[in-house]
């Protein structure tokens, strides 16, 4: 029932097979790194250890504990031992911004952090917030006026008393925030269940067996990796800033350990993919490339195919921190078939359901439904809103709870979650997501969806992405279309001029006549550094460009 139990299933076939490798340094003057590594048995002993130790000083079920910690070989042990322990582990992105992290712990009312120095400091000057914080434990380097009781300390404990506490798959093993794109972050529980059931859709999916090797460029794939019996290759790079790796670094890795399969957002393969390019670079053993966090361009798709091994399949898994994974589709279906059609503005094509999940797309609407006696299922063909329903699917937000009457939807014992994405399902019962649903841009003619605009406007060659947001009142706004151009080498006028052209010759885009370009990189989310920030953008041009 406690999904860290695959872990030690993991540990005693494979004692001795690579859990985790750590870059830590350079080898003389070639690219080889110097890494720290750890085995399966080593790191299931180690967490084990840890949640002795958690036990002992009464962190166990019913306690939430905020992990604080980078990613890295800390965090993995300290996360399988938190769910060994039973209690409930409080996840939050840092690059979300101080004053949204501490919103955030403020929400969950923790019972607790283990944390990184630099964190205990910010958060010693705001304990009044966190009235139940009784457990603070140090991660790293003390320095007085830090907690005394230190990460080490746990370790010290015998692995061998462990006992797991958990009676229930449906008992309660983490809080995670959305990354919010979309508004406030959300705080979404997740039990053992929802961990077990998107572990075992991923493996079945996408054929992972134990003995591979993943360059973790995303940590909870990171920690996937642990119970499957795939070795994790940490790179040197900052995972909270995906867009800005250093391809080289990452480069240098995949030769080093013969990767066979990575999971990176969309931003760092466009960064990968350019590299590449430029200085004819290959990732010859990539057999498996995900990629996730926002729709990956065709282009970007075609990149990844021309540099990693020719039998290798590169997926794009669709989802979202509510209900993961739903759905997929590999890079051959994609170029060889969607492409076009997205090219034209008909949406982006997420592929086909997971096993054990099941969808339908429902009649748009911004109001609560509470039950499914409130829900108009649209035919095959119709743009409406996505519902899913399946074992990964969380049932609640314990955070924002005013969310859940607008997400959740109770079909007896089952929970419908509202994805709020829209877009329609085609005859062969796959999802065109054609935008979110709060980014639906309404005037007193039509509806826009962002998803198929953008899609034309990025067909443009001097065009890197583009969003479409609206000004003036709700429902009587005006188009105005948001251009980031590949490089500044072009005029503005220049690049209007060419984007303007291509919206005209469509009908779905003609009558979008209002185009900048933005002085900067448009505004995106911390978590894949791919998800445009249209909330941002819309103050903006409200400001520079009114109706």
């Amino acid at each position: 029932m406690n999904v860290a139990s695959r872990l030690t299933q993991t540990a005693r076939q494979f004692p001795d097979q690579l859990a985790i490798a750590t870059a830590v340094g350079r080898v003389g003057q070639r690219t080889h790194r110097a890494y720290r590594t750890i085995s399966f048995r080593d790191l299931d002993a180690r967490s084990s250890s840890i949640a002795v130790g958690l036990n002992d000083i009464g962190i166990g079920p019913g306690k939430k504990i905020a992990l604080l910690v980078r990613f890295g070989e800390d965090f993995i042990a300290l996360v399988f031992a938190l769910l060994k322990s039973g209690a409930t582990m409080i996840l939050i992105d840092p690059g979300m911004g101080r004053r949204n992290v501490l919103r955030c712990l403020e929400e969950t009312n923790p019972d607790g952090f283990i944390a990184i120095p630099v964190a205990h400091t910010i958060l010693r000057f705001f304990g009044s917030r966190f009235p139940n914080a009784t457990h603070r434990i140090l991660v790293g380097r003390w320095v007085p006026g830090l907690p005394t009781l230190t990460l080490q300390r746990l370790e010290r404990y015998p692995s061998s008393a462990y006992q797991d506490s958990i009676k229930s798959i449906e008992s309660p093993a983490a809080i995670i925030f959305t990354t919010g794109s979309t508004g406030p972050p959300k705080g979404v529980l997740y039990t053992h269940q929802t961990f077990q059931a998107q572990i075992d859709l991923i493996a079945q999916r996408y054929g992972i067996v134990p003995g591979g090797r993943d360059l973790s460029c995303f940590p909870l794939f990171g920690l996937f990796n642990a119970v499957m019996g795939t070795s994790t290759i940490l790179p040197d790079m900052d995972p909270t800033r995906p867009a800005y790796v250093d391809p080289p670094r990452l480069l240098d890795a995949i030769e080093q350990w013969e990767i066979r399969q990575s999971f990176g957002s969309p931003a760092l393969w466009t960064r990968m993919g350019q590299y590449c390019d430029q200085h004819n670079r290959r990732m010859e053993s990539l057999k498996l490339v995900l990629s996730a966090g926002a729709p990956v361009p065709p282009r970007v798709l075609r990149t990844l195919r021309d540099r990693i091994h020719p039998d290798g399949r590169v997926f794009t898994p669709y989802g979202a921190t509510e209900a993961l994974p739903i759905a997929s589709i590999e890079s051959r279906e994609v170029l060889g078939e969607t492409a076009e059609l997205t090219d034209r503005g008909m949406g982006t094509c997420v592929g086909k359901r997971f096993d054990s999940v099941n969808w339908a797309v429902i009649k748009i609407s911004d109001d609560p439904m509470r039950s499914i006696e409130e829900v108009e299922i649209l035919p095959r063909g119709q743009i409406g809103e996505l519902m899913v329903r399946g074992p990964m699917v969380s049932k609640q937000y314990v955070t924002r709870i005013d969310q859940n009457a607008l997400h959740k939807i109770q079909e007896g014992d089952q929970i419908w979650h509202r994805m709020g994405d829209v877009g329609y399902l085609d005859d062969h019962d796959r999802f065109w997501f054609c935008g979110r649903k709060s980014h639906r841009l309404i005037t007193s003619q039509q509806v826009f969806y962002t998803e198929q605009v953008e899609a034309i406007a990025n067909t443009h060659p001097m065009v890197y992405r583009s969003a479409l947001v609206g000004t003036g009142p709700r429902r009587e706004q005006t188009p105005l279309l948001i251009l980031e151009p590949w490089d500044r080498s072009h005029s503005q006028d220049e690049v209007v001029r060419g984007v303007a052209r291509l919206l005209a010759e469509n009908p779905r885009t003609r009558d979008i006549t209002r185009l900048v370009t933005y002085p900067t990189r448009l505004p995106t989310d911390i978590r894949h550094n791919s998800k445009i920030f249209r909330e941002q953008l819309t103050q903006w041009a409200n400001r520079r460009h009114p109706s």
